[in-house]
């Protein structure tokens, strides 16, 4: 079972799920190990970079919206700088 899923959400499922008002998280370019101690839900207002891990490499930029299950390690490979909402389920 994967633990990194990820959509494109447009901005009406933003304002109905309220990601607007979740915390924001920035991170200027930087390489670095992560893992998650429980789910995490993230949606992209701007940037580029790439998770890489055991079920792959995956390639992330503004809009997406992530899901990364706890337990789910990786390597946060930050290209431009990051700016995000955050939740933890």
């Amino acid at each position: 079972m994967s633990k990194i899923f990820s959509e494109r959400i447009n901005i009406s499922d933003v304002v109905k799920r309220g990601i607007k008002n979740w915390p924001v998280w920035e991170k200027e370019p930087s390489r670095y190990e992560w893992s998650y101690d429980c789910d995490e839900e993230c949606y992209i207002i701007e940037g580029d970079f790439s998770i890489e891990s055991e079920e792959g490499t995956f390639q992330f930029k503004t809009g997406d919206f992530i899901t990364f299950k706890e337990g789910f390690r990786c390597v946060w490979d930050i290209r431009h700088d990051v700016v995000m909402h955050y939740n933890f389920k």
